[in-house]
């Protein structure tokens, strides 16, 4: 007979997709931003590969895209907290 090691306890997931995003920690939001973050940093790779050879033309297009890429990572990161301070009223 086979020994069975319980490596992490057993968790409840009746609520379906709402309990399991519970789990790793993400709400509706989060997913929002991170999926928006996602879709601007291929933008931006994508900017990257159609760089030019021209070496003014490159430079203009090169920052444009790392400066895409930037708000992209910063997006991922502070998306939530971001977007969690203009669609929360204040209350008084």
């Amino acid at each position: 007979m086979r020994n069975l090691i319980t490596t992490a306890a057993g968790t409840d997931m009746s609520g379906g997709f709402k309990d399991f995003f519970d789990t790793i920690g993400l709400t509706g939001v989060g997913l929002i931003t991170k999926a928006i973050a996602a879709v601007i940093a291929i933008i931006a790779l994508g900017m990257l590969l159609k760089v030019q050879g021209d070496p003014k033309g490159a430079l203009r297009k090169g920052g444009l895209a790392v400066g895409t890429l930037f708000v992209a990572v910063v997006l991922a990161m502070y998306g939530d907290t971001l977007f969690a301070t203009v669609t929360a009223p204040k209350a008084g």
